[in-house]
């Protein structure tokens, strides 16, 4: 991201951020009992014991700020992504019409630079635990 993240911008080019919610994992709705058999995510190391507990607690922490936004998780980590400038635009994959409404949703968030503080704070870059693809 330091060193992508300035070229890009040097170079006018724009961004989208590959899977902004976390393969469904910010949107604070994936438990280990709610993931079903032979779902893809249970292999992935992210998704696997330990982490999956470390990776859940970033979530949870980040509850309170979503609530207090009046939003949720998911539409948080949105509204984060779009914060980080115009040149980036999220795509969020979904299969549900009410999750793609959730997700425009998170267009009329707004987060002030204390938002943006809290929100690193709780989920700090470089937090989450374990691999992004699989091993």
């Amino acid at each position: 991201e330091a060193e992508i993240l300035p070229t890009l911008r040097e170079l006018g080019i724009g961004l989208v951020p590959f899977s902004p919610l976390g393969r469904g994992f910010l949107t604070g709705q994936v438990t280990r009992e709610n993931i079903p058999e032979g779902d893809w995510r249970a292999n992935m190391a992210r998704f696997k014991g330990e982490a999956f507990e470390r990776n859940r607690a970033l979530v949870t922490a980040l509850e309170a700020v979503a609530a207090r936004k009046g939003g949720t998780t998911g539409q948080l980590a949105i509204a984060w992504v779009l914060a980080q400038g115009t040149d980036f635009a999220p795509i969020p994959g979904t299969r549900r019409l009410d999750r793609l409404e959730e997700n425009i949703a998170a267009a009329d968030i707004e987060l002030s630079a204390a938002d943006l503080a809290e929100i690193e704070a709780a989920f700090p870059r470089n937090a989450v635990v374990g691999g992004r693809y699989f091993e």
